[in-house]
């Protein structure tokens, strides 16, 4: 007969099943349609049980995205997976944000820590020669697009649908993954 577990250990059992449950919903439902009682039904948790843990549906989401070293097309698919959510409607914790970080300092500090989470995140990901440059500027392009898109609301994106926004974003917010496949870019000419 085994022992009963430490209350540490089932803590953390708890909070694994939590993030994989996390992890199935975001993907299944993506961020906005996602919520903290769905979480804690697929995980068999009591809701309160998620916020104890993770604290807020942005954080418990910012650690289902977070990877491993991966291979560069599951670095892509999950690119993929964050383009979507940030190309769809915005939750009200993110558009408060991303509104607030160029006035607000508490905004400046929180949104600088989660990027360069993101970065770092990514960029052990990818892993290679500029692998933290290349992260930073993935990240960099994305946090672009949801600005362009939700707040300055640029006449190109008007008319587009998230599907197409999507198929012309996905290749080229991906180029810097595999730095392998990559080749080098055209160096300007006075033609240009």
């Amino acid at each position: 007969m085994s022992e009963p577990r430490s209350r540490a250990e089932r803590r953390a059992a708890t909070a694994q099943r939590i993030l994989e449950a996390a992890r199935a919903e975001f993907g299944e439902r993506g961020l906005e349609a996602t919520t903290i009682r769905r979480i804690a039904q697929r995980a068999h948790v009591d809701p309160s049980l998620v916020m104890q843990h993770y604290g807020s549906k942005a954080a418990l989401f910012a650690v289902a995205i977070e990877m491993g070293e991966s291979a560069p097309e599951e670095v892509e698919a999950h690119l993929h997976d964050v383009l979507d959510v940030r190309i769809g409607a915005l939750p009200p914790e993110t558009k408060a944000l991303v509104r607030s970080m160029l006035t607000a300092p508490e905004a400046e500090a929180s949104m600088r820590a989660f990027l360069d989470e993101r970065v770092a995140n990514l960029s052990g990901a990818m892993g290679g020669e500029d692998a933290e440059l290349r992260a930073a500027l993935i990240v960099s392009s994305i946090l672009g697009l949801t600005v362009a898109r939700h707040f300055l609301k640029l006449d190109a994106f008007a008319d587009a649908s998230d599907a197409d926004i999507a198929r012309v974003a996905r290749p080229w917010v991906t180029t810097g993954v595999d730095p392998a496949s990559g080749q080098e870019p055209p160096t300007p000419t006075e033609a240009d």
